[in-house]
């Protein structure tokens, strides 16, 4: 019976994963034969065509990048943004998931310094994994500590959240991770390395 359980909680370990993304990937593709059925049965009647869902939120998705890449639909957005920039408690989960999509954003403002790091304090035997955000601390407010400083991003395990800390420049040494891994494997509290350079 214990032997039966085990295999049980491994099974379920193991296809929960693989069941949880193909979950996300059906909603994903209803919603988009949806909305594909909407746009375009007006004009192809009852002609289905399997696929054509998800070619259309492609092409819409595109489209949009595209749009927002234009300056006077950046400026647009700005205007529709002013609700989710005021409103105290909206303003203050909008401003962060916006930041947090930004940095990973191509192009983004912090794409020069997306960079994976060990932090290792000085005399002690531990070694954090984080990003650095951001390279100085010159236009931060009076208070800050000056020199040569970076501010490096801690991430916790197992939920979305963590640290920031501003360190000396020193205590950084750059690892050949992207930070696609590093996210993965803090969330995930380093049981394994995640990605293409797993191992079972």
């Amino acid at each position: 019976m214990k032997n039966l359980s085990k295999y049980f909680i491994r099974g379920l370990i193991a296809i929960l994963p693989v069941a949880l993304t193909l979950y996300l990937l059906y909603i994903f593709l209803a919603w988009s034969e949806t909305l594909a059925y909407t746009l375009l049965g007006p004009i192809i009647g009852d002609i289905y065509v399997p696929g054509m869902g998800l070619a259309v939120a492609v092409l819409l998705i595109i489209a949009l990048g595209y749009l927002l890449s234009l300056r006077r639909i950046r400026r647009m957005v700005i205007i529709f943004e002013l609700p989710f920039n005021n409103i105290p408690v909206v303003k203050s989960i909008y401003s962060s998931v916006k930041s947090f999509a930004d940095y990973f954003s191509p192009g983004g403002g912090s794409q020069g310094t997306q960079q994976v790091v060990l932090l290792r304090l000085p005399d002690q035997p531990v070694e954090l994994v984080g990003l650095v955000t951001r390279h100085g601390v010159e236009d931060l407010p009076e208070g800050f500590i000056t020199g040569e400083r970076v501010a490096v991003y801690l991430p916790m395990g197992y939920m979305i959240g963590g640290y920031t800390l501003f360190v000396p420049k020193d205590w950084v040494h750059p690892i050949d991770m992207s930070v696609e891994e590093a996210m993965r494997s803090s969330l995930i509290a380093w049981m394994a390395r995640s990605g293409p350079a797993s191992r079972p």
